[in-house]
């Protein structure tokens, strides 16, 4: 049998996790593994983001950051 804990929960939250059930049955120790699993995803999204976003910036300076451009902010 696996170890299980008991944890307090303030009202508001039981009521939100009610709310946001996938269907009538399921466990807050399903919804909660759940939902930690999109927690994982989105943080490696955000950091596969933040690694494009650091690959790029060099190019877009050299796109952004010239003479040739500077000269049309006059115009």
């Amino acid at each position: 049998m696996t170890d299980v804990t008991t944890i307090q929960l303030d009202k508001s939250v039981v009521e939100s996790l009610k709310k946001n059930r996938e269907y009538p049955r399921q466990t807050y120790n399903e919804l909660i593994s759940h939902m930690i699993e999109i927690i994982k995803n989105l943080k490696k999204r955000n950091q596969y983001d933040e690694f494009l976003h650091k690959i790029q910036q060099p190019k877009m300076k050299d796109l952004w950051d010239n003479k040739e451009d500077e000269v049309w902010t006059d115009v």
